[in-house]
C-alpha cells in the first residue's frame, strides 16, 4: 500500500497523526478514509481550545455520499484547526497527508502515541478489510 506514509501513526478508525518538532500532533484522515467517502463537500473542524478525550468524535467530514465523524486519536487540547478546509474541503481528497490535515493537538501525554498503529499495522488492517 503506497498510500500509507511511514512517518506517522494510525488509528483503526482511519485517522493519522504525526508528532511535530514543537511537541504538537497534527491529525487528519487517511487516504483510505477520504477515498471511501468520495468527494468532500464540507468539513467541520473542532474549536481551538477544545479539550479532547482519546476516541472522542471531534470533527465531521461530509461528502456527496455520507457524513462521517473524525475521532481524536489521543487526549489533548486543540491548538490549531485547518481553517482552509471551510472553503476548500476537497484539500482532504487531493492531499490527505499534507494540506488536508484537520487539526493540531497539544497532547496530554505524548507517550499515548506509542499505542497507536504503526504504518505496517495499518497496512495489515487495510489488507484484512478487503
Amino acid at each position: 500500500m503506497s498510500n500509507v506514509p511511514d512517518d506517522r501513526k494510525y488509528t483503526d478508525s482511519h485517522e493519522w497523526l504525526r508528532l511535530e518538532q514543537d511537541g504538537t500532533v497534527t491529525v487528519g484522515v487517511t487516504h483510505y478514509a477520504q477515498e471511501s467517502l468520495g468527494d468532500l463537500v464540507f468539513v467541520e473542524t473542532p474549536q481551538v481550545g477544545r479539550r479532547l478525550k482519546a476516541g472522542e468524535a471531534c470533527a465531521v467530514v461530509e461528502s456527496v455520499k455520507a457524513a462521517s465523524d473524525t475521532y481524536a486519536p489521543i487526549a489533548g487540547e486543540v491548538v490549531e484547526a485547518n481553517s482552509r478546509l471551510a472553503e476548500e474541503p476537497e484539500r482532504i481528497n487531493s492531499s490527505p497527508y499534507e494540506e488536508g490535515w484537520i487539526m493540531r493537538i497539544q497532547p496530554d501525554d505524548a507517550s499515548d502515541i506509542e499505542h497507536l498503529l504503526d504504518p505496517e499495522d495499518y497496512e495489515q488492517l487495510l489488507a484484512e478489510a478487503k
